[in-house]
């Protein structure tokens, strides 16, 4: 700054501006609106599973009402745990030479541990009257430990549930994340559960995944999102979320041979996710198995292992708990990096354009008609009659529909090489013509409009099937 035009200046006046340049210089980054710079996707996914090992905390008013899926009306009056202290969560985290947390700001039945202004069922007008997300930011940041959170899509309080979806609840949702995302600094990822999956029954069409999606990066951009709801899609495809995951305890299981994605695993210590009375008095999971055949595999195989560890209704990890957290940390130690993991490219995150459209096809085989071709399910599919020699699948869509992703799926691959084709008024054009011989085949392309997409299958190992087609108009 000048030094003639300061002296011009009146005293007063003066040391307000230069109070203003030292509050400025002391202001965060994000308090003087300068963006977050954007890193690239493929380096978020390796940092998350360099992290390997991190602690899942399901605490909310299921641990007061001693059941996982409580009664929705459950009063907010009966979470008070006494002796909360989020400090021995960290340390008990870091004698496991964990890496983060994870806690459960708001699970299925609706209750927000946060400060919230979205809703009156919330930690606030319980007898604890703190912020418990707040707390638990600040214990696990000072143990230098990453933070993640847990946000539920389904929530049954706010009859935000299947066939009962309103504009307020997409609302809600929209300023409950954004309250997550503003108020408590980096959050290394959103952990989402309840979304499009078979127990909960809201689809992303019901709460538009896309429009959450960039909602989440819009606020931090190197926020990793997470949809709970890996089993459904293939193993090889990053359907709907960064990172696959995997509810091991639900019998999903990653394959430690095959796996090329980044992913993420989880299992509860004790015997459910949210504590009960019984767990002081019964023994957690064996810790030289949860080692040896769960942590050390799945990082091997490029994915991340999270183990939940409930408080009690104190707010406190039971000794038995505590005890074995310190047996991991003894015997494991965190190597650092793993090794490099492959290229994903962007998630799907876009709706289905194919999913139930009206479909054609070639002669199928029986009951294996085209309709299975894309009824959502990767579980069915077309499958070619074998006395056709050139098959070939249709797919009809609103006219002029704007895409510029399509995906093939099949369960066994059997299709070597095809063709893709798009039409619009001015007749039939290609898209894509080559070999493929991977299960997953994604073909991206510069956006284009029409109303129909055909598979011409022009050489196949054994009679060709389709057990999924999607058709997107995906942010590339």
């Amino acid at each position: 700054m000048n030094r003639s035009f300061l002296l011009r200046i009146p005293f007063q006046r003066l040391r307000v501006i230069l109070l203003g340049i030292l509050f400025l210089n002391m202001m965060p980054a994000k308090a003087q609106n300068r963006p977050e710079t954007k890193a690239p996707l493929s380096l978020l996914q390796q940092k998350f599973v360099d992290l390997r090992f991190g602690m899942f905390i399901h605490f909310n008013i299921p641990t007061f009402e001693n059941a996982d899926w409580p009664d929705p009306e459950a009063r907010a009056s009966d979470f008070n745990p006494k002796k909360l202290d989020c400090r021995q969560w960290a340390k008990a985290a870091r004698s496991a030479n964990m890496t983060y947390g994870c806690l459960t700001t708001k699970h299925h039945s609706g209750f927000c541990i946060w400060d919230t202004k979205t809703t009156g069922y919330n930690v606030m007008n319980s007898p604890l009257k703190r912020d418990v997300v707040k707390e638990y930011v600040k214990a696990f940041r000072d143990e230098g430990l990453k933070v993640m959170l847990y946000y539920s899509i389904l929530d049954t309080h706010h009859r935000l549930r299947p066939n009962s979806i309103q504009p307020r609840h997409i609302d809600m949702v929209k300023k409950q994340i954004t309250e997550l995302l503003t108020h408590y600094g980096p959050i290394e990822a959103l952990i989402i559960d309840g979304w499009d999956a078979p127990w909960s029954r809201i689809s992303y069409d019901d709460i538009p995944f896309d429009v959450i999606y960039k909602l989440v990066k819009s606020l931090q951009p190197n926020c990793l999102l997470m949809d709970l709801n890996g089993a459904k899609y293939p193993a090889e495809g990053l359907y709907y979320t960064d990172i696959k995951t995997y509810e091991m305890g639900a019998g999903q299981r990653i394959s430690a041979e095959t796996n090329k994605m980044p992913a993420l695993a989880c299992l509860p210590l004790q015997g459910s996710w949210f504590w009960k009375t019984d767990f002081p008095a019964n023994p957690v999971r064996d810790v030289n198995k949860l080692i040896d055949e769960v942590l050390i595999p799945l990082n091997k195989a490029s994915c991340n292992f999270i183990l939940n560890v409930a408080p009690n209704r104190d707010g406190l990890f039971d000794d038995n708990a505590l005890t074995a957290l310190k047996q991991i940390g003894q015997q494991w130690k965190n190597d650092g990096p793993v090794a490099p993991i492959a290229e994903t490219g962007p998630p799907v995150i876009s709706h289905n354009l194919a999913k139930r459209a009206p479909a054609n096809s070639s002669w199928s085989d029986d009951s294996n008609i085209m309709d299975f071709g894309n009824d959502d399910n990767f579980g069915s599919s077309w499958l070619s009659n074998p006395a056709v020699k050139k098959p070939w699948f249709e797919v009809s869509l609103k006219p002029g529909q704007q895409f510029n992703t399509i995906v093939l799926f099949e369960n066994d691959p059997h299709i070597r090489r095809y063709k893709l084709e798009y039409h619009d008024p001015s007749g039939w054009k290609t898209l894509f013509e080559g070999e493929n011989l991977n299960r997953f085949k994604i073909n991206r392309f510069k956006a284009v409009k029409g109303d129909k997409v055909r598979i011409d299958i022009e050489s196949y190992n054994d009679r060709p099937t389709i057990s999924e087609i999607g058709i997107y108009n995906n942010p590339l």
